[in-house]
């Protein structure tokens, strides 16, 4: 189980790609976000952008958002949508099924309003953890449906859980979250770095530009209503670029 103790590297029985922070794996593109990233030199980073743009030209035409941005295609007209942090957290068990995806958010500002959300997953249903449900719906729905970490996993309505989220999140130490019955810990920052991108796919294939800082954690466990949730992190990535399931996500900025 997921503890305090270091976890095991990934299984071979699953591809390294599921490892680490959501990439844009809808588009068939090398291009992943930070954590996927874990392999890849700038140039390859580059030429797999190049692959990402070609493949996305399809969907030049589709509006910027729902939430009424009139950027169109055009990423120097997007507006940011929300600015605020989202670390996350992925367990795997030893046959390599995911058991569980916790999605952190502290939303400084958005279009939705402002406030901490705790999104869960697990093969049981959906959970959203706030105080405002309309932001932790809309978090749910409008961005953590989408997030590669659950192509491919059921989706289910998620419950509303009215509760105060406690989050101390710090790119030094790791992260502690509360609230809701959820409890996580992460520790052992393995690595800080930027990310960046115009091509991330939300709702309905809308591209949306992502910004952040993304720190692996070589430590994590969650507790679940009180028992720890089953299922380890996994490491990969190369020394130079450790990438984890267990990530931290600070100066957020998606814009659509």
């Amino acid at each position: 189980m997921s503890s305090d103790r270091t976890p095991t590297n990934a299984s071979p029985s699953r591809p390294l790609a599921a490892v680490g922070r959501r990439g844009i794996v809808r588009m068939g593109a090398a291009l992943g976000a930070t954590g996927l990233l874990a392999t890849a030199t700038p140039s390859s980073a580059s030429s797999a952008s190049a692959s990402a743009s070609a493949s996305a030209s399809a969907s030049a035409s589709a509006s910027a958002s729902t939430d009424g941005a009139a950027a169109g295609n055009d990423p120097a007209l997007r507006k940011p949508i929300l600015v605020g942090a989202n670390p996350g957290l992925q367990l795997f068990d030893t046959s390599g099924s995911c058991t569980a995806y916790i999605s952190i958010w502290q939303v400084e500002w958005s279009t939705h309003g402002a406030g901490n959300t705790v999104v869960l997953w697990r093969p049981d249903g959906m959970r959203a953890v706030g105080e405002d449900p309309q932001l932790a719906l809309w978090l749910a729905n409008h961005f953590v449906r989408h997030f590669p970490e659950l192509d491919g996993l059921p989706w289910s309505a998620p419950r509303f859980h009215q509760s105060e989220v406690l989050v101390r999140l710090d790119l030094a130490s790791g992260l502690q979250v509360r609230g809701g019955g959820i409890d996580v810990r992460m520790a052992d920052v393995l690595d800080r770095r930027a990310f960046a991108t115009d091509r991330f796919p939300l709702a309905a294939g809308v591209e949306h530009s992502l910004s952040l800082v993304f720190g692996p954690c070589g430590r994590a466990r969650a507790r679940v209503d009180g028992r720890i949730q089953p299922g380890e992190i996994r490491l990969g990535g190369t020394p130079d670029r450790p990438s984890s399931s267990a990530f931290l996500a600070a100066a957020e900025v998606w814009r659509a």
